[in-house]
């Protein structure tokens, strides 16, 4: 603010362009959630190592799966967000639509990281390798590749309008990788990968099975954790879109200064 009154009048840029404001319930609400966020996550981690069993054929190994299941139950809700932000854009033309649409990217996409590295860290004791050439992880790898360049072509393209109307479509149909990898184990009987959640009739026999249905501390625990990741996948979409607000509007600030100049 020092900066800004140091300028001429003449040049002083409007005051919605020197401050991002925001109803102090919402602020609020916001802090609430963050902290209540964390907190929670060691009641989490506490059910993760201690509350849960030990499985009698994997061992420990097995506790990442509660990380590995629910890290991707996280990033699909925040690349969800980026549909529905993406259609509500393609029908109002609103730019604060495109806005969310990249910050659910811009979270979604570490969580789905956590759920790659820690499947395949689990992956390495159950099949003697961090990885093989299977129909579900081969569709992660993709889905995960698939989102990535969503943010390489939205820094391709200059064109603000264009730009946003061009991830909004590619952010629409990059779903379909999301819901492939979730379908795939229970719809092919080539894969090993095993269905935590649900029956696999294709392949009930898939390696590594995880059953949340028979141990009732192994199922209060993905609900825990899986509840956790979620929560926090909206909590740090929420803080995303406010920087991105940020610096949005920082965007626009130079833009006047520039023009002042020019």
């Amino acid at each position: 603010m020092a900066t800004v009154s140091a300028v001429s009048e003449g040049s002083r840029p409007p005051a919605d362009l020197l401050r991002v404001e925001y109803p102090a319930w919402r602020t609020r609400l916001l802090l609430g959630l963050s902290v209540v966020t964390f907190l929670s996550m060691f009641v989490m981690l506490y059910m993760v190592f201690f509350y849960a069993g030990t499985d009698a054929v994997q061992g420990h190994a097995q506790r990442l799966f509660y990380v590995h299941v629910s890290s991707y139950a996280g990033g699909s809700v925040a690349f969800f967000v980026t549909v529905i932000a993406g259609i509500a854009y393609l029908v109002t033309r609103n730019i604060k639509w495109d806005q969310l649409a990249v910050s659910s990217v811009e979270v979604g996409l570490p969580l789905m990281t956590v759920c790659l590295v820690t499947g395949s860290t689990w992956a390495r004791p159950i099949w003697n390798t961090w990885w093989t050439a299977d129909p579900r992880l081969n569709g992660m790898a993709i889905m995960w590749l698939l989102y990535a360049a969503y943010l390489v072509l939205r820094g391709a393209i200059e064109d603000p309008d264009r730009r946003a109307r061009f991830a909004a479509i590619y952010g629409i149909l990059a779903f379909a990788s999301v819901v492939y990898v979730f379908l795939i184990p229970r719809v092919r009987d080539d894969t090993l990968h095993p269905v935590v959640i649900g029956p696999s009739a294709a392949n009930p026999m898939a390696e590594g099975g995880f059953e949340v249905r028979t141990d009732a501390r192994i199922g209060a625990t993905m609900g825990v954790a899986m509840t956790w990741w979620c929560v926090a996948a909206v909590v740090l979409l929420w803080h995303r879109v406010r920087l991105e607000n940020t610096a949005r509007r920082l965007e626009a600030l130079k833009a006047h200064f520039l023009a002042k100049q020019g």
